[in-house]
């Protein structure tokens, strides 16, 4: 763990940890609070947060302030960093979490929502890093966990058709922000989960095909943000969670490019829904 993680109880570190209200979000904020960061949570659904915050501050003696927030107005971002810093926060620590996937083939569903989820996925993401990343910089102090996804590193499959994309984008995106801010005291990394134990697949409405793939292929949340919070500390710039999805990346890399999407189009049936 980073020595100056939380240097002083009278200085605490802050994080802003977005999609915050379950599933690998909320995982995070465990996380940090067990390490002494108070957090900013922010989520649609602002009941939940509001629960969450009182059982970390009340477990933890840190702080917790709640703001909803729909990641799919573009104007969110800049509302949000406004309210924080209305309400004096400083952020140290951002956690890029907030995500969904639109189920079926790309054109089943109408382009208002693939725009939207490329706001949520892509474009929110982008706009908070730059929002938060120039008082990080003069700090000579700060974290971005992008949380990207295994899928962002294999083949992309039939179904869910802009989920690989927007996840390979935050890959590089991350990638890109990390060397430019390995001299500033900036660490980035795009954590990479597989399976993870969480609501996404029901919301995707995937639950009933995921559920059969074997149980050693899935972490819980509270794994994926355990391993997320070690990497970025380390100053690793791309983490995979989890050693089956380490072993399945590695085993991609070695495959001809065409074997390798002739079995993700084989597979694609037992984790996308198809039309």
């Amino acid at each position: 763990m980073d020595s100056d993680m939380n240097p002083t109880p009278q200085t605490p570190r802050w994080a802003l940890v977005t999609g915050a209200s379950a599933g690998i979000g909320a995982a995070f904020a465990h996380e940090l609070a067990a390490r002494g960061v108070s957090l900013v949570l922010t989520s649609r659904r602002i009941e939940r947060l509001d629960a969450l915050a009182a059982e970390l501050s009340a477990r933890y003696g840190i702080r917790a302030e709640c703001i909803a927030a729909d990641l799919a107005d573009s104007t969110s971002p800049q509302t949000l960093c406004n309210e924080i810093a209305q309400r004096d926060i400083t952020i140290d620590w951002l956690i890029n979490n907030a995500g969904y996937g639109v189920p079926g083939h790309y054109p089943t569903q109408p382009w208002s929502a693939h725009a939207q989820f490329l706001q949520v996925m892509v474009k929110a993401p982008c706009h908070l890093a730059y929002l938060l990343l120039p008082g990080m910089r003069q700090r000579g102090y700060g974290r971005i966990v992008n949380v990207a996804s295994l899928a962002g590193l294999i083949p992309g499959s039939a179904g869910h058709t802009l989920y690989a994309a927007s996840k390979a984008f935050l890959i590089k995106f991350s990638q890109s922000l990390a060397l430019e801010n390995i001299t500033r005291g900036v660490h980035v990394c795009a954590v990479c989960p597989g399976f993870t134990y969480s609501e996404f697949h029901d919301v995707t409405g995937t639950r009933g095909i995921v559920s059969k793939m074997p149980k050693w292929m899935w972490l819980n949340a509270g794994e994926v943000a355990r391993q997320g919070i070690d990497a970025v500390e380390r100053g690793e710039i791309v983490y995979i969670t989890g050693r089956v999805n380490r072993a399945i990346k590695a085993l991609v890399k070695l495959l001809p490019d065409q074997m390798g999407i002739r079995i993700v189009q084989k597979r694609s049936k037992d984790f996308r829904k198809q039309d």
